[in-house]
Order: C-alpha cells, then structure tokens, then sequence
C-alpha cells in the first residue's frame, strides 16, 4: 500500500519560487492591456504591484496564474513556462464568492487536498494546522456564512496553503474589508509569509499597505498599453512603521509617480486642468 502523502509544517514548508516576466504582452480583441513587461522576482520575495485603476495589475497576476495566455513574451515559475493553472500557484481573490459555503471551514481549506486522495486523517491534520496559522484554530464545524468577512479571508488564506504552493497571487484581498481589519489581516499576511517561505505577488492599489509588506514595489504605468514604470527596493526593517520618516518619504515618491500617471489618463481626456483647479488631485 503507498504511503500518505507528507505534509510538513509550515516553518519547514517548501521555499518560494523564482518568476520572471520576460517583455509580456496581453491583449484582449484589439485591447492592448499590458505591453512589454519585464521583471525578476526572486525565490521568497514579496513583490507589490501598484498602480492607478485600470492599468493591468490583476491581468499581470492572471498571466502568473495561467488564466491568461500573453501575445507577446513568456512568464515563467521556476525556470518552467506557466501554460495554464497549476498546484504550484496559488490566487487569493479580493471576494470570498471562492469559498463553498455549503462546507464547513475544516472542507474549504482541505478541499485540494481531497481532490488530490489525500486520506481524512491527513486532511485533518491540515486543517487543524493551517487554520492554527491563520488564527482560526476554534472554527473548523463553522460555515463561511458564519464568519466575518476577515475571518473568511483567512479561510481562502488557509484554503491557498494547504495545498503548499510555492508561489501565492494576492488580488487586493483585503479590498472590501473595513480599515480596522485590513490593518490586523496586513501584519497576518506578513506573519503568514515569513513562515511559508513562499514568493508572494500582492496586488494593491493602497500606497501604505505596500510599503507596509513588500520587499520591493513595482508601479506601473497607466493603461492602456500599460508597463512597469519604476520599482522600489523597500530597505525598512519588519515590523514596519508605516509613520517612520522613511516610509513617508517612499510614500511621497510612491504617490508622486501614480499621480503623473493619472495626470496622463486626465491629459488624454482633456480633463487635467479642471481636476487640478478643484484640488481632486493627490
């Protein structure tokens, strides 16, 4: 008979993985959603995207996941071209519409795990060890419909480790979430990462928030056609004071380059000067 599956802790989990996007193109009909996007990200980084509504952010993290299939360029994982959705990838959506709300909390988070024959007994043990680092240890007979919608984040949290993969994709997943909430769901998130060891692409358009888990920022260009316009390495020590004269600093440049990006949507509208007599402007 084969052995069951192993499942390792996850301070002795498996560490994250090398992506790289090699001048990238996605377009959609005669749309040109992004276009010639390059970047590095190394094994174990935590890497935000940041930039203006509508300038490609999500559709970037789509590619990474094999929902979308670039034009132009490649993306690969670990040295492995990303043809289409796989184990090794994991997406965190900004809604927990992805939860099942007919199983309980303890079914969500195993629900891979099942579908791959992974035996009960080892899918209780992953319940019980996943849901312990995300802090929900007491809820495994709840359904999603009982919890806060904080809490449910971290079932679709737990839900993404339990199936180890070594690169996670963030959707602004705390988008929806009242501020008290996103700030306690922010320093898990940056708990739960230091302790997966995965790589980590967070997509945000909240200035603090990147600054407050990233290991470098990448903000991109306004669309269409958008690419990458700068990227910031974030030399501050974890935990982080967001109110830390150096992260005011890279919040000031950080909102000065968004802001030149949205004044070219504004320009392209002819409505920058009204904006800016207004003062609607950031």
């Amino acid at each position: 008979m084969a052995a069951a599956p192993v499942v390792r802790s996850p301070a002795d989990a498996a560490r994250g993985v090398g992506v790289r996007l090699d001048e990238v193109g996605i377009r959609f009909g005669a749309f040109d959603a992004v276009q010639g996007i390059s970047l590095d990200i190394a094994d174990g980084e935590f890497l935000c995207l940041l930039g203006p509504s509508g300038c490609g952010k999500s559709t970037l993290l789509s590619a990474l996941a094999g929902f979308h299939v670039p034009a132009e360029g490649s993306v690969t994982v670990d040295g492995v071209p990303v043809e289409g959705p796989g184990p090794d990838r994991g997406m965190v959506f900004q809604g927990t519409e992805a939860l099942f709300d007919w199983l309980t909390v303890a079914q969500n988070v195993t629900f891979g795990p099942r579908m791959r024959g992974v035996p009960k007994a080892e899918r209780d043990r992953i319940a019980d060890e996943y849901l312990k680092l995300v802090g929900l240890g007491h809820c495994h007979d709840r359904f999603p419909g009982q919890l806060s919608g904080g809490m449910r984040q971290r079932v679709q949290i737990a839900r993404v480790l339990a199936n180890r993969p070594r690169l996670i994709l963030m959707d602004e997943p705390f988008g929806a979430l009242d501020s008290q909430t996103r700030e306690v769901l922010q320093r898990e998130t940056d708990r739960i990462w230091r302790t997966s060891g995965c790589t980590v692409v967070f997509v945000t358009h909240d200035i603090g928030e990147a600054i407050l888990l990233a290991d470098r920022v990448a903000v991109m260009t306004a669309g269409p056609a958008a690419s990458i316009k700068a990227v910031y390495t974030v030399e501050l020590d974890r935990p982080r004071d967001p109110t830390s004269p150096e992260a005011l600093d890279l919040a000031a440049r950080l909102r000065a380059d968004i802001r030149e990006e949205v004044r070219k949507t504004l320009r392209d509208q002819g409505l920058d000067e009204v904006s800016d007599e207004n003062g609607s402007l950031p």
